[in-house]
């Protein structure tokens, strides 16, 4: 095929890309979902094979998940690794550790060899970051509890990547217990001098060179030097007999933690884009739509074992970190998805001929099939958790404190930065005010402010009903997801009917709804942004 020919295959597969995606995002789902979608309709077996260069596109596909973790290197700089928490950290390596080993038993009961059934766990054990970042921004649920747990475990996940990349080659190489341990010492060896290279190319010489004026005034230079690091230091992994996964994550993370981080990863998210949309097309290249239907009954039957356990065992991983029963749950909900890692390590673990076509195959379907569910599983969630509040006697507070809390004149809910400037002035008064957040650091700032403080989960009834709220005269709610400000607002109105309630809104979409269900007051994010670049305008334009 010639180099028309391929273009012209590359075009033809990103327009069907595109119209699928543009679908799913009108049907609120994913548009890496479409991507899928059209790989599977347009190229590969069982399709209309108009898409023909499947060898071709899936080499260039590899050049886009390069950058893909090049730019997830740059996301994590070695202060946000350590900002996370040793809490987070540790709730995240459990879940990959256990989803594994759980997936592994499973497989081994299912008559799959011991290689095979590790690299099943290892494709079963990620999630989509990507698609469950969208959803979550979509639907409003970024800053809800159970949206913060699941980003926390997706960053976590995020760097399992990488040895999990190196781990499926070294099954497939197979071997006694000496030649493997040997390939392991001299992968850490080389992983070393690949570590340290980057090391001093990428702080003494590429930052120097960033800092340079001639560089930094040219945007299109920057671009190609961030394109030039992350694929040269993916080639120098696989020169060196390593993942090109380490590559790539390395050097992203040694440039995250450069006053670049930033501008170097708006440079190449376009190229990035481009280039992960061809991936996903080419991995729903691989998938069949006459064998998947031919097969549904296994297909949907794998998608839900998937779901349940992955669902079960996060749920039970954040109630031993005494995590409410219900936003446990939607936690596990969000994150029980397959994620696009498992494709990449599915074609190393098919390619080393640890799973068969058909292994193959059934689990990428069934990837697929979970990815669809992932937005109607984010947006159920929300009941999900106020369901288990209503019926399942669970107390939403945290709180290991025991009696009434003192009357308090103004309940505050939520104390992130709104909430704390929603009451600074109110210090003087401080002893009739009640902050109610699940957030521990936020009740020790209240604290430290000589408010009264209480961890606990205002959209659970059963809260309310350890408060004295007799003398309650205002509910100020600052909590940014709709869903749970709403579920607040419902409560505040049913426990505390003579208060006046405030609301405050992300977006002026919402406004009429926090309204109706009886706010006072309804202030909005965007309403104060609008009127603070008001301000500054007529100031710039009427200077004194």
């Amino acid at each position: 095929m010639n180099s028309w020919d391929l273009l012209l295959q590359i075009v033809l597969l990103l327009a069907a890309c595109l119209i699928a995606g543009t679908v799913m995002a009108w049907l609120r789902q994913s548009p890496l979902v479409g991507y899928l979608l059209a790989g599977m309709i347009v190229g590969g077996p069982g399709s209309l094979a108009l898409v023909k260069a499947e060898d071709q596109i899936e080499a260039i596909a590899e050049l886009g998940v390069a950058l893909l973790l090049f730019s997830l290197g740059l996301e994590f700089s070695w202060q946000r690794v350590r900002g996370l928490g040793s809490l987070t950290l540790l709730a995240g390596a459990a879940q990959v550790a256990i989803t594994l080993i759980a997936a592994f038993g499973i497989s081994l009961c299912f008559g799959f060899s011991v290689t095979a059934s590790i690299a099943i766990g290892a494709m079963l054990c990620l999630s989509s970051t990507a698609t469950v970042l969208r959803t979550l921004v979509d639907q409003g649920e970024i800053d809800s509890a159970f949206g913060r747990n699941s980003i926390a475990v997706l960053l976590v996940q995020d760097m399992a990547v990488v040895p999990l990349a190196i781990l499926i080659p070294l099954l497939s190489q197979g071997g006694t217990f000496p030649q493997i341990l040997l390939r392991l010492l001299t992968i850490a060896t080389m992983a070393t001098g690949v570590i340290g290279v980057l090391y001093v190319v990428l702080n003494k010489v590429i930052v120097r060179v960033f800092s340079s004026p001639s560089v930094s005034r040219n945007r299109e230079l920057t671009v190609v030097l961030g394109i030039i690091i992350g694929l040269g230091a993916t080639w120098l992994a696989h020169a060196a007999g390593l993942s090109p996964a380490l590559g790539a994550f390395i050097a992203g993370m040694f440039l995250g933690s450069s006053q670049f981080a930033v501008q170097i990863r708006g440079d190449v998210s376009t190229l990035r884009i481009l280039l992960l949309t061809l991936f996903f097309g080419a991995v729903g290249m691989v998938a069949d739509p006459g064998w998947m239907l031919s097969n549904l009954p296994l297909v949907l039957s794998v998608a839900l074992l998937i779901l349940t356990v992955k669902t079960l065992l996060v749920f039970g991983i954040f109630v031993l970190f005494r995590v409410p029963a219900g936003t446990a749950v939607a936690t596990g909900m969000c994150i029980s998805q397959v994620g696009e890692f498992a494709f990449v390590l599915g074609s190393e673990a098919r390619a080393g001929q640890l799973i068969d076509e058909q292994t193959y195959s059934a689990i990428v379907s069934a990837s697929i099939v979970t990815l669809f569910a992932t937005p109607w599983l984010v947006g159920v969630a929300p009941r999900v958790i106020q369901w288990i509040h209503r019926f399942g006697g669970q107390s939403g507070s945290n709180d290991k404190s025991s009696g009434h809390h003192p009357p308090c004149t103004v309940l505050v809910i939520g104390f992130g930065p709104a909430g704390q400037g929603s009451v600074s002035k109110l210090v003087g008064d401080a002893d009739h005010v009640l902050i109610m957040d699940l957030s521990p650091r936020g009740i020790e700032i209240a604290r430290t402010f000589g408010f009264q403080g209480l961890i606990a989960d205002a959209t659970n009834g059963e809260t309310y009903e350890h408060l004295d709220l007799t003398q309650t005269r205002i509910v100020v709610i600052t909590l940014p997801s709709r869903t749970e400000a709403l579920a607040a607002l419902k409560l505040a109105r049913s426990f505390i009917p003579g208060a006046t309630v405030i609301v405050r809104s992300r977006y002026q979409l919402y406004h009429r709804e926090f309204l109706d269900a009886g706010a006072a007051v309804v202030t909005g994010d965007e309403q104060t942004v609008g009127r603070a670049l008001s301000d500054a305008i007529q100031t710039e334009l009427n200077p004194k």
